[in-house]
């Protein structure tokens, strides 16, 4: 079952200074950064896209860049989930961000939505958050209050296809790793792995029943390199 699965493991952006020298060329532009990241990864998840909403020229721009089997995670911009906090009045914002997404083609990955940690469980508001959502969502869902991690909200998640993110941080415990989705979504934000724990997180994903993995390490200059020994673990 395990040789099914598919992991899709990056980081979190690419257009970094900071790489340069280490993972890109010293000598490497800023607009040959995308093709040069996805010559050795198979994805990433776009952030800047939480502070603003991605034109379809852009997006356009990252899909011609980037070889067949690449995919793009996107982070859903504040508007949805920091203005409107999963309120109705988020449709518009929603509508545009899927029907500009659209541009990606096939490369389109799972979309992002990372709530606020004062947004408190809302079942009411969830049900009709996700009822919003087009058919072909890959929605995930980062809730940064714990009050979220009940089994109702995973049932309304599993009932519209929707993934529960599971995000390792510094700061909080992590949620549990529910399976509510054919696909799984994980942000891996510790400042430090070793291989041993890289390991352990191959072992813990095979066990489950995703058939899709994405896997994605937060910007610092070791992202690169965690992502790319991860693949070589699987």
């Amino acid at each position: 079952m395990n040789q099914t699965k598919q992991l899709y493991a990056g980081a979190s952006g690419y257009s970094y200074k900071e790489w340069k020298g280490t993972f890109y060329p010293s000598t490497i532009k800023p607009d040959e950064m995308l093709a040069f990241y996805a010559g050795q990864l198979r994805t990433v998840e776009i952030n800047n896209t939480f502070y603003r909403m991605p034109k379809r020229t852009v997006l356009e721009n990252w899909a011609s860049t980037t070889p067949a089997n690449f995919r793009f995670a996107i982070k859903a911009s504040q508007r949805i989930t920091h203005r409107a906090r999963l309120k109705p009045e988020a449709a518009e914002s929603l509508g545009y961000l899927y029907t500009n997404l659209a541009s990606l083609g096939d490369k389109r990955g799972p979309v992002l939505f990372q709530t606020p940690p004062n947004l408190k469980l809302d079942l009411p508001r969830l049900t009709a958050f996700l009822e919003l959502l087009p058919e072909d969502h890959r929605a995930t869902f980062e809730f940064r209050n714990d009050t979220w991690f009940t089994d109702e909200v995973y049932a309304l998640l599993e009932a519209k296809h929707a993934a529960l993110c599971l995000s390792e941080r510094e700061d909080a415990k992590p949620p549990p790793l529910v399976q509510t989705a054919q696909w799984g979504y994980v942000r891996l934000r510790l400042e430090q792995y070793s291989e041993a724990d890289l390991a352990a997180w191959v072992a813990k994903l095979k066990d489950t029943q995703w058939r899709e993995i994405y896997a994605y390490f937060m910007h610092e200059p070791t992202a690169p390199p965690y992502a790319q020994t991860l693949m070589q673990l699987w």
